[in-house]
């Protein structure tokens, strides 16, 4: 394009010249200054294409590499991968993994009784705007059980000041707000409306409400409750969630029981007394055969673009580091341990999952090999499908990080930022070679303008002879 561009500029100042019949100046300046810079600034246009090009390509294989392990992650996330609990009763219970270990077998449920938070009404008021009356509301924490209070003291009390003239509708939003893990509101009842406090669930947090009552303003002591006194209702004692496993009895201060099979996490929601219900696990094979030749594709494609943009020949990356980088993690990674933790034999490689590399640099899923891990190591196959540090997910999570590292000048962000500040300059380099070609031609016009007026008065002189000589010579006819 440089020979073109040069001989284009020659062509137009011949033009210019007019083969003896008239110079124009200003086009003469104009094509000698494209000219001087014609290949200087095809350099940079070179340089500038071959740039755009690195960067396209290396921004494509970082894309494929985010998208390799935000769909690795939420597969593993919707849970198709693990060995999800399924329970028998399912208006018993919800279990989820905690992904602490993975868990096998079977195991029988039977709940007793459910947590449960104590719940207190206050006797009934004529409109929820009443005023309260004002003064200070102690709430003392511990266990409310038959008729008796035992408090537990370590569990600090908390207070609740109410001021002049609160309502009864501020004053359940004052006890919400107080941090005193109760619940408030305003429950317009058949027999008018009426405070509803609820507690915290676990037989521990069971409450009472001690009350000091502002003198001037009355009336705050009538929410003061202790069991067998006061004039609210104690509609519901706080109690702890009971249950058996494998028939061992349990206790939880909450529904929500962490760890109550080993990796799995119980949402305890009804009883089923004297009918235990089953916890199994759902077999994830067939998912997992899915997912490691849905893998293999992925890192097929990843690998062909690679080798693409590497080829020492025709690559755009063909030395760029890292790009070369990439290639050689890819070339190790199906011999790459990702679950350090697992012991020898058992599966902790992608070659266990059944992943061989080529000698094209290319992945082949062999389905026999991973059978054979899974009839082996059925629990260590599936560890390898979480959303830790370690197993496939957490491998090419790491790849996805390390490759997108703008501090690593290593990596693809790296040699992304690098053409990126290699382009910027070279188009202000442009911009200056532009300014300079500007600079010359303005020049080259002035010098012309003033060859130009010379030649002109070249040219009426040698009018002036020729019609004296044309004179003369027709004088002596």
């Amino acid at each position: 394009m440089t020979t073109t561009s040069s001989t284009s500029a020659a062509s137009s100042i011949i033009s210019a010249l007019g083969a003896g019949s008239g110079i124009d100046m200003s086009a003469l300046a104009s094509d000698l200054a494209v000219a001087q810079y014609a290949s200087r600034l095809q350099r940079l246009e070179n340089k500038s294409q071959s740039l755009e090009t690195r960067i396209s390509s290396a921004s494509n294989l970082k894309a494929m590499l985010l998208s390799l392990s935000t769909s690795l992650g939420d597969r593993v996330r919707m849970g198709d991968l693990s060995a999800e609990p399924s329970i028998g009763n399912a208006s018993v219970a919800t279990g989820t993994l905690s992904n602490t270990v993975q868990p096998t077998g079977s195991y029988s449920l039977e709940v007793e009784q459910l947590a449960q938070g104590q719940m207190l009404a206050s006797a009934a008021y004529g409109a929820a705007t009443d005023v309260v009356g004002a003064g200070t509301m102690t709430i003392r924490y511990g266990e409310v059980a038959g008729g008796v209070f035992t408090e537990d003291t370590g569990h600090a009390s908390v207070d609740i000041e109410i001021t002049p003239g609160m309502t009864l509708t501020q004053t359940a939003q004052a006890i919400s707000a107080s941090g005193a893990g109760l619940t408030a509101y305003v429950s317009n009842t058949v027999d008018g409306p009426r405070l509803m406090i609820k507690g915290a669930e676990g037989a521990q947090n069971g409450f009472v409400i001690d009350v000091v009552e502002d003198g001037a303003n009355p009336g705050l002591s009538s929410l003061a409750w202790q069991p067998g006194a006061g004039t609210s209702s104690l509609l519901q004692e706080s109690k702890d969630a009971t249950f058996q496993i494998d028939g061992l009895s349990r206790t939880s201060t909450s529904n929500t029981v962490v760890e109550a099979i080993p990796g799995v996490n119980l949402e305890l929601t009804g009883t089923n007394v004297g009918a235990p219900t089953t916890v199994r696990f759902a077999d994830p094979s067939s998912a997992i055969r899915g997912a490691v030749q849905d893998l293999t594709s992925a890192m097929n494609e990843i690998a062909a673009e690679l080798n693409a943009a590497t080829d020492p020949v025709a690559g755009e990356l063909a030395r760029d580091s890292g790009a070369r980088a990439l290639r050689q993690t890819f070339a190790g990674l199906t011999n790459r341990i990702v679950m350090p933790n697992a012991a020898e034999g058992d599966a902790r490689t992608l070659a266990d999952l059944g992943i061989s590399v080529t000698r094209y640099g290319t992945f082949e899923f062999d389905p026999d090999r991973l059978a054979k891990t899974m009839e082996r190591d059925p629990d260590g196959v599936t560890a390898m499908f979480t959303t830790g540090i370690y197993g496939v997910y957490g491998t090419f999570d790491t790849i996805n990080r390390n490759a997108a590292s703008t501090g690593n000048p290593g990596s693809l962000a790296g040699s992304i930022s690098r053409y990126n500040n290699d382009l910027k300059q070279a188009s202000e380099q442009r911009e200056d070679l532009l300014e300079d070609q500007e600079v010359t031609r303005a020049r080259l016009v002035t010098q012309f303008a003033s060859t130009n007026t010379r030649i002109s008065s070249y040219q009426s002189t040698l009018s002036f002879l020729q019609n004296q000589i044309a004179a003369w010579n027709k004088s002596d006819d």
